[in-house]
């Protein structure tokens, strides 16, 4: 049994202007200390399936169908006390996007670490002397914990908010967008750090990101998602060196090289679909070069090879 199971998750948003289809079918399973990427341009789906994982996501959003099983336990049928009280923090937590505004400007970092623990059963001895740990842990000073957000550099609210997500040992932690806003230098720092955590903790880390060079750093399973749906799955040198769907051969064509020959770089026409009215069938058909007649319905996810899938016709028994 996988440690997470997710099958045919979705999840909609109900404006006043239609109903989103933000996540439509997603399926992955993450195993105990394995790290997954997922990788797609803004606007796919990929942070909402995140708060999704976390039963977070804000109205008027909300899971219509699928499951999300933690070791089996399927979390979409616990009330949202149960979920506070044994899932979220303690079997999964997140690094929330945009560190300069997850931390509340108004309260000391030490206060803001230890609250979930006081929230668990903590008393404020034991929480502040573990929020010392973990903030030495992702090499900052405890010196940090008496001061207020706006007196830290960029790096160092990143890195007081992987500490945030660490505080009840979560077995998966999810990163959403680590290095956003972030120097090069800097990211590689944090990057580094996320990789030592994640042998020393033998935690499970889901990545989520648009840059393939921050996934090639960290993740051994990338999921392609693109308009709600993923695309393609598969270990990252199957997706690398071997790439099947025609939208993540675009991304790589995408990437500037460091080595071997200089090509010029590609792009991707136009923009992906209003979720609100998807195209029917591939939802990438409109923007694709190797479009043809199958593409007016929607390909299934098959595997091509061992653990590689693709929902491509192209690939697809006709």
């Amino acid at each position: 049994m996988a440690l997470l199971e997710v099958e045919n998750l979705k999840t909609y948003f109900y404006t006043l202007r239609g109903v989103v289809r933000a996540v439509d079918g997603v399926s992955l399973t993450l195993e105990k200390g394995e790290t997954l990427g997922i990788v797609g341009e803004s606007g796919c789906g990929k942070s909402t399936l995140a708060w999704s994982l976390l039963r977070l996501v804000p109205p008027p959003g909300r899971i219509v169908d699928g499951s999300i099983r933690i070791d089996g336990q399927d979390i979409t049928k616990m009330s949202e006390s149960e979920v506070r009280r044994k899932i979220r923090w303690r079997r999964i937590s997140m690094i929330f996007q945009g560190a300069m505004n997850a931390l509340n400007p108004v309260y000391k970092v030490g206060e803001q670490i230890i609250e979930p623990m006081l929230l668990h059963g903590y008393s404020k001895k034991e929480a502040m002397e573990k929020a010392a740990e973990l903030i030495k842990a992702v090499g900052l000073p405890t010196s940090i914990l008496d001061r207020y957000p706006h007196e830290l550099s960029g790096g160092q609210k990143q890195r007081v908010v992987i500490a945030m997500s660490l505080v009840l040992d979560p077995d998966i932690v999810i990163a959403d967008e680590p290095t956003t806003a972030l120097d090069v230098v800097v990211q590689a720092q944090i990057l580094n750090l996320m990789k030592k955590l994640h042998w020393e903790r033998k935690m499970s880390i889901i990545l989520i990101t648009h840059d393939l060079g921050v996934v090639t750093e960290l993740s051994e399973k990338i999921a392609v998602m693109y308009a709600g749906k993923i695309v393609e799955f598969g270990t990252a040198d199957q997706i690398f060196q071997n790439p099947l769907h025609p939208y993540t051969q675009a991304l790589i064509r995408a990437v500037p090289r460091l080595k071997g020959d200089i090509h010029k770089l590609e792009y991707i026409p136009g923009s992906p679909p209003d979720l609100r009215n998807p195209p029917p069938g591939c939802r990438f058909a409109p923007r694709c070069k190797m479009a043809f007649e199958m593409c007016d319905k929607e390909p299934p996810l098959i595997e091509h090879e061992k653990g590689h899938y693709v929902a491509c016709w192209l690939y697809a028994k006709r």
